[in-house]
């Protein structure tokens, strides 16, 4: 089918920006992804030893709600860590199920067999008003760690035995003030890893990871899973105090560290740290009822454009093939510039890039998902996170004074 003139010319138009920029991600991704550090690469002894004594290296903060199935998983994994000495913050932030229970026992159990590391519990009855639960709780931690690094994670975290020794050391290796490890997400199927990276390829039109480390370029990072931060740094910026109302905590501390003119580092490494994320592939749909609005800044207008873009991506390539001519290749090209994201990111995703086929569907997955959560938001009047409202009115005059 072809469409007359002007109309195709303008739609060719529209299906040729969509390529060109799909082919300057996949290009920049290929050149930049394969620089990052992977900890299962570099060798050990070319990174510093850490200092030799009996106070902790780093302070881990792990604060949880109703993670039950998860938590004891997680902080034995950080117990079992080794090569480096550990104070474990775990939280139990106002639990109703056992969290607050399994943390305690497997505080008994490190007791019971003399492990080298501490882990000290904290249990969270009451949330002040003025303050999302999770950074309360990270900043409870805070105050009582005493490591000159700190690890903010979460409660369904695993850890490789070597992850947290080998992290710190290429921080220190590196001059980082903070340093963010890609968490490797455990899929249980073709139709998880398929939205798995299809997310990823669509937020390097964003921040580009290998770009976190130039002071120079906007580009800024930040995971709950593994948030690796300077004690020193933490306090200049304010810490969670300031970010005391941040839906999307994590990337606001990477952002308020960069913003501040601290140094960041992004590293890879399969394995290392591994969460199960997303629950189905429909799991994208509660991830982002929480987060959508909130990665904007609140601001309507711009996550509203960027939903819409996003079904931009699933159809413009198919109305392209179907229309053909210059609209056929432009299609084509964007294609293409897709794979090379999928094939550039596998290092980071661990997803073959032969999926990048389903790229169309996830895409309208991933676009729908946002625009019901700024939906959501707006009918709410507010965001409601683990059984507590928090006003729309009060998130956007926080984000605003911690922008």
């Amino acid at each position: 089918m072809q469409l007359s003139s002007p109309g195709a010319l303008l739609f060719a138009s529209c299906c040729w920006l969509l390529a060109l920029g799909w082919l300057r991600v996949g290009i920049a991704g290929l050149r930049g992804i394969r620089r990052l550090d992977d900890l299962n690469r570099i060798d050990p002894a070319s990174l510093p030893d850490l200092e030799p004594g009996t106070e902790p290296h780093l302070s881990v903060v792990v604060p949880a709600r109703n993670e039950a199935a998860a938590v004891g998983a997680a902080l034995r994994s950080l117990v079992a860590s080794d090569g480096i000495r550990l104070e474990i913050l775990a939280v139990d932030d106002r639990s109703t199920d056992e969290t607050g229970a399994i943390m305690d026992a497997v505080a008994i159990e490190g007791t019971s067999v003399g492990v080298r590391h501490s882990l000290q519990v904290q249990h969270i009855h009451e949330l002040p008003q003025g303050w999302l639960g999770k950074p309360h709780a990270m900043v409870q931690a805070v105050q009582r760690a005493s490591a000159p690094w700190l690890l903010f994670t979460d409660g369904d975290v695993l850890f490789a035995p070597h992850t947290l020794a080998l992290a710190l050391r290429l921080a220190l290796a590196r001059r980082a003030d903070h340093l963010v490890l890609a968490p490797t997400l455990i899929v249980h199927n073709w139709a998880e890893r398929a939205v798995v990276a299809t997310l990823n390829a669509l937020s390097q039109w964003v921040v580009r990871p290998w770009k976190v480390a130039d002071p120079r370029a906007r580009d800024a990072l930040g995971v709950g899973g593994f948030n690796l931060v300077r004690r020193e740094v933490y306090d200049r910026v304010g810490g969670f105090d300031r970010l005391r109302m941040a839906v999307v905590e994590d990337m606001a501390l990477g952002g308020a560290i960069k913003s501040a003119g601290g140094r960041q580092w992004f590293a890879i490494g399969r394995d290392l740290v591994r969460v199960r994320w997303l629950e189905g592939v429909f799991g994208v749909l509660r991830a982002s009822e929480k987060n959508g609005l909130a990665v904007f800044g609140y601001r309507t207008w711009l996550a509203t454009l960027a939903g819409v873009g996003m079904l931009a991506h699933c159809f413009v390539p198919y109305a392209g093939l179907a229309v053909g001519g210059w609209a056929r290749w432009a299609s084509l090209a964007t294609y293409a510039g897709v794979a090379m994201t999928f094939i550039a990111s596998r290092r980071m995703t661990w997803v073959s890039p032969w999926l990048a086929v389903f790229f169309g569907p996830a895409a309208l997955l991933s676009g729908y998902s946002l625009l019901r959560s700024i939906f959501l938001t707006l009918k709410r009047g507010g965001v409601r996170w683990r059984g507590t409202f928090y006003p729309l009115a009060e998130l956007r005059v926080h984000a605003r004074r911690a922008g």
